[in-house]
Formats: structure tokens, C-alpha cells, sequence
């Protein structure tokens, strides 16, 4: 089985993503590693641990929690989107019983590469921080990973925080920017070319029926999606991290070409925006896979059975 590490900055559709990588059978979940990110770093580790709870799989993966703030700037939530808890109110009363490991994110998937070298997929749903200070204190875990699957950016169309800039990209630029110049062999961007064609309308919760699951989707993804339907007239959310983590486990999902991305970290107006080399106008060797293009229906199929099971 695939050996993952997610990390998360556990909001509406991370935690989506945590529930389709426990519930898919397909990944061992060696651990999952918080950041600070749509939420604070302690709010995210929380829902990290209350989805978990929610599984039953508490006790089976370790929480690590990781950086409580963005490598050079000040923290940038987004409660308008994911609500004050994060999670769209969905388990405001639950207590989590399961609690966060010690230790330190950046640290954790150092650890988990060394011990499993090769085999180590990391899933980024988050800004990219704890990432980017594991790879500065150790630089041959590029080379150990197996490979790096980050949600971010986008290349073709705009930004979803700023007219340019998608929202992880822009919370932490600085730490995307050591990531994309890390030199990992693989390492793919899920960015919003292709996550906001995998929109859940309420005709996809439907299909789970009258069940808890149902209950939460539709709770947690109420406000996130009158949201999308205020900015763009249509009723449905985008499942961005999930479609992280389908990429990881189905990789057919998506088609993607090799180029050269960079991530602008000194602007005005752009600050956060990632630019994709298209034309190789740049001379530049292609540093990672981008997604553009992706089965929707094909995505839902593989959400919904993993959901519903």
C-alpha cells in the first residue's frame, strides 16, 4: 500500500480529503502533520483530531502538529470561507478525544522519509511551510521522497484570494518558493485549473443517503458554498484537497504535462501568483507535473464509494 503523510491546515475541504484518504483502503496513513493556514495552527490540529474521532480512526494515526505561522509574513485566515471553527460549524460541539503527538511536523516527515526511503508519498493541502523547513534542514529528503503531491496555485485562470494568486500559494509564497526550487523528482501541482471543475453539488450528497456522513457534507460545505454560489453564481463548492489526495491514490484522474513553475514573492499586486513557463521562454529545466485536466466524473465516482463505504 501507498505509505502517505498528509499535512493539513484543516479546514472544509481538507478535512473532505483526511475522510477519502482513512476511508480508501488504498494508502497507510503514517501519520497526519498540521499547519497554520485557513485556520490557526491549534484550530487546525483540533479538526484534524475531531475528524479522526468522527472515522473512529483516532487511534490509529498520529497527529503531529507543525509551523504556527507563515516562514516570513503574518498569518492570513479564511474564516469567511470555512467559518470561525473551520469546519463550517459541522462538529462545533464534538470534544475530540484523540490529542496531537509531541514532536514537530517538519521533523515528523523527515523521520517518516528516513525510515521509508523511496516510498514516502507527502500530500500537501496546505501552505506549504512545514515543508519547506523540513527540506532546509534536510535536503536529501528530495531525493528519499517518493514523491510530493501539494494543492496550490494556478496557471491558466485566476486566483481565488487575489486576482492573480490562489490562496496556499499566497499564505506562504516564501516557503512554496523553496519547495518548487528543492529539486524533488516528482513533485505535482494540483492547482485550481483542474479543482474547480470537481464542484459537489447537492445532487452528489444526495447519493449518500440519510446517513451521518450526508449530515456532515452537507453542514460543513452550507456556507462554503453559498460563498461560491455569491463570487460565482453557481451552487456547489469546489473540492480542491480532495482532489489533492484522488491524485495520489488515482493518478489516472488527471492529465498533466512537465514545465517550470515559479511562485512571485515580491509584488505589489501579485505577490503569491504561481507562472508557468508554457512557451520555455525562460531556458528552464521543467521542475514539476502540472494537473490540467481531470475526469470530474470519474473524481465523484471514487469520493462518493469511499465516502459511502
Amino acid at each position: 500500500m501507498k505509505k502517505i503523510v498528509l499535512d493539513v491546515d484543516t479546514g472544509v475541504d481538507d478535512a473532505l480529503g483526511i475522510m477519502l484518504a482513512v476511508k480508501s483502503g488504498a494508502c497507510d496513513v503514517l501519520g497526519i502533520t498540521t499547519v497554520n493556514g485557513n485556520v490557526s495552527l491549534a484550530k487546525a490540529t483540533e479538526n484534524t483530531c475531531k475528524i479522526l474521532d468522527f472515522l473512529q480512526a483516532g487511534q490509529e494515526i498520529p497527529v503531529i502538529r507543525g509551523a504556527s505561522r507563515p516562514l516570513l509574513r503574518h498569518v492570513y485566515f479564511e474564516h469567511r470561507i470555512h467559518g470561525e471553527d473551520g469546519l463550517g460549524g459541522a462538529l462545533r460541539d464534538m470534544q475530540a478525544d484523540t490529542k496531537p503527538q509531541e514532536g514537530f511536523a517538519p521533523d515528523f516527515m523527515i523521520e517518516q522519509v528516513k525510515k521509508h526511503p523511496g516510498e514516502v508519498t507527502l500530500i500537501m493541502t496546505g501552505p506549504l511551510t512545514n515543508l519547506a523547513l523540513a527540506v532546509s534542514k534536510y535536503p536529501e529528503l528530495v531525493h528519499q521522497v517518493q514523491e510530493v503531491i501539494f494543492m496550490g496555485g494556478v496557471v491558466k485562470e485566476h486566483g481565488n484570494v487575489t486576482p492573480t494568486a490562489e490562496y496556499n500559494m499566497y499564505v506562504d509564497p516564501e516557503a512554496a518558493k523553496v519547495v518548487f526550487h528543492a529539486g524533488f523528482p516528482s513533485l505535482t501541482m494540483v492547482g485550481l485549473d483542474v479543482t474547480r471543475r470537481v464542484l459537489l453539488h447537492e445532487s452528489h450528497i444526495q447519493e449518500f443517503g440519510e446517513t451521518p456522513m450526508a449530515a456532515y457534507v452537507r453542514q460543513s460545505t452550507s456556507e462554503y458554498t453559498q460563498r461560491y454560489f455569491e463570487r460565482n453564481g453557481v451552487r456547489a463548492c469546489a473540492l480542491h484537497d480532495p482532489l489533492a489526495v484522488a491524485v495520489a491514490l488515482f493518478p489516472e484522474l488527471v492529465a498533466t504535462q512537465k514545465l517550470y513553475v515559479d511562485v512571485e514573492t515580491k509584488s505589489e499586486l501579485c505577490d503569491g501568483q504561481t507562472v508557468c513557463d508554457f512557451q520555455n521562454r525562460l531556458m528552464k529545466e521543467p521542475n514539476m507535473n502540472v494537473c490540467l485536466d481531470v475526469d470530474a466524473e470519474a473524481f465523484f465516482d471514487q469520493f462518493i464509494r469511499v465516502l459511502k463505504a
